[in-house]
């Protein structure tokens, strides 16, 4: 699809006095204008982020409640069972936590529901394993903001629980014995993003402080923390930044035996980067779950040794071949099935379903979809007498409340603005399918229907130096609200250079002036004549570094381009 390019308009105003601060170029003051950074404090705090500017996990509501209750049941010798979803999210926050508490804790164990079997967040067969098994204290992680019932049913059984989550709540929360959620309205906590696995993070500092336990213990596997933060598709802002910066740095000079073994089996000699987690870890993490049991991921990560940690390894690595598979195949599939029904080509949404289409994959080939249609996406499987199914999201419209609109229809969903999942009467699919179509129509401004590119600053080619790089680097980690800069370059022409590679891609050397640059543009072959033909061309693109054989040097990555303006 041909994509609108929004290059973000600078306040000269706010460049001109954060540049009496930093004497950088305007370039780079731009991006930084664009990240709401403007004066030198909040500058010294984006470049540097300090363990000094976390918030204290006293300041969420019911960190008192919880706390004590985990005092009480360590003290007293209680069973406690901790429970996670079986996402990157779910099973680094079981990890976690897991690890953490069995130092001082031996009547400790952990449950990952099945995806097939039991679905997502607290499961019937979970809680009935917790009451058979005889624990007296939950902690949930990931899950449980919209367990009433089942929480209710724990309750009944002389089970309390304590939920970590970071899910929307609802009007009516479950009867916990504690909820630490900073999404809840009456929550004070300042930084409303956490992560599961984030929130679990500060239940275990809060711990720490009541225990007189070294806050190292808590601090242990922020590798894992960093990982479920990059992977979840949370703000990479405030909180979340610093503390995928810390865990970042762990991950190189002492990482958690599975990521190692994971780096390792996936052949990774350079250090980690925030893309090797959000491309490399997270996928074969999140395969233990979408092919197998995700038990496998929390086994990998708590291993006692490199051996064990190795097999684990190599057991999501096959996973996640299986897992391209079905990806591939899926996809194919639902593509067609959208061609077959020219009845939906005019709609602002897509829902397709397969009874047969593997669960494990639907939230992929659903992002898959969007690349194609751009339009809020949900595919159904079926799974017993229910469909089941995930939907995502395209930027700037809020699927959640679009799932909720349809709620009377589905018998279980949860989510954010980004992606959901649902289960529903196979029966109710059709039914599904329209209501979701009013809800999206409904709220859908229709600019958002064509897919765009917001550029951070327009540059020179003659300006990407290492100097200019290494500041760039210091910006990271990127994520959401903190996205990799994108570049606008104009009037650049082909060095002679330029070719097709592997049919889909193209191999750029452009110039401009006396300037040049090498690089690539994934899926760009078909505009491969813009370029080839010799014309000024407009590009946008990410800057980077690139190695072959032991020689560093700068390259674009491309995303678009289009005849020079």
């Amino acid at each position: 699809m041909e994509k609108r390019w929004i290059l973000h308009t600078p306040d000269p105003e706010a460049i001109e006095r954060l540049r009496l601060d930093l004497k950088l170029n305007p370039v780079l003051l731009q991006l930084l204008v664009n990240r709401g950074i403007t004066d030198l404090e909040t500058a010294r705090k984006f470049f540097r982020p300090q363990e000094a500017l976390l918030h204290s996990p006293w300041l969420m509501k019911d960190m008192d409640k919880a706390v004590d209750r985990l005092q009480q049941a360590l003290n007293q010798g209680e069973k406690i069972l901790i429970y996670g979803d079986y996402d990157v999210d779910g099973t680094t926050s079981v990890a976690s936590f897991y690890a953490f508490l069995r130092k001082h804790h031996s009547a400790v164990d952990f449950y990952i529901p099945h995806r097939y079997r039991e679905g997502y967040g607290l499961s019937r067969a979970g809680i009935d394993h917790a009451i058979q098994q005889g624990y007296q204290l939950i902690v949930t992680l990931d899950c449980g903001i919209k367990s009433v019932e089942l929480i209710a049913d724990a309750k009944a059984h002389g089970i309390d629980v304590i939920i970590c989550d970071h899910h929307l709540p609802d009007h009516i929360l479950p009867p916990a014995i504690a909820i630490l959620n900073a999404k809840q309205s009456d929550c004070p906590y300042p930084f409303k993003e956490l992560c599961g696995c984030g929130v679990g993070y500060k239940l275990m500092c809060a711990l720490c402080e009541r225990m007189d336990w070294p806050i190292s213990e808590a601090d242990e596997n922020i590798d894992l923390l960093a990982t479920a933060i990059a992977a979840d598709i949370v703000s990479m802002s405030g909180e979340n930044r610093i503390l995928t910066y810390r865990g970042l740095k762990k991950a190189n000079q002492h990482p958690n035996i599975g990521i190692r073994a994971l780096a390792n089996l996936s052949g990774l000699k350079k250090q980690l980067q925030i893309q090797n987690l959000v491309f490399m870890i997270a996928p074969r993490v999140n395969a233990a779950g979408r092919m197998d049991d995700a038990c496998k991921a929390v086994e990998l990560f708590t291993a006692a040794d490199e051996e064990i940690a190795r097999q684990y390894a190599e057991a999501l690595h096959a996973d996640n071949d299986e897992r391209r598979q079905a990806d591939r195949s899926i996809t194919r599939e639902a593509l067609q099935q959208i061609e077959s029904n020219p009845q939906w080509e005019e709609r602002v949404s897509t829902l397709v379903y397969q009874p047969d289409w593997h669960k494990g994959v639907v939230g992929i080939v659903a992002s898959r979809l969007i690349e194609t249609y751009h339009r809020p996406t949900i595919v159904l499987t079926r799974s017993g007498d229910e469909a089941n199914g995930s939907a995502r999201s395209i930027p700037g419209f809020n699927l959640y409340e679009a799932i909720y609109a349809c709620r009377d229809l589905l018998t279980r969903y949860g989510g954010h603005m980004a992606a959901a999942g649902m289960s529903l009467p196979h029966d109710q699919v059709d039914a599904f399918r329209e209501r979701f179509e009013q809800a999206v129509s409904n709220s859908l401004d229709r600019t958002l229907l064509t897919p765009s590119i917001r550029v951070d600053a327009e540059i020179l080619l003659e300006q990407i130096q290492p100097k200019f790089f290494d500041i760039l680097r210091q910006m990271e980690p990127f994520g959401p609200d903190n996205e990799p800069p994108i570049f606008l370059i104009r009037h650049v022409t082909d060095a002679g250079y330029s070719k097709i590679v592997k049919e889909d891609h193209l191999r750029f050397v452009v110039k401009q002036g006396s300037a040049r640059i090498s690089g690539i543009g994934f899926g760009l072959a078909k505009k491969a004549t813009l370029l080839l033909e010799g014309k000024p061309i407009d590009l946008v693109c990410h800057i980077e570094e690139n190695e072959y054989q032991g020689n560093v040097s700068l390259q674009i990555r491309v995303l678009d381009i289009r005849a020079a303006q």
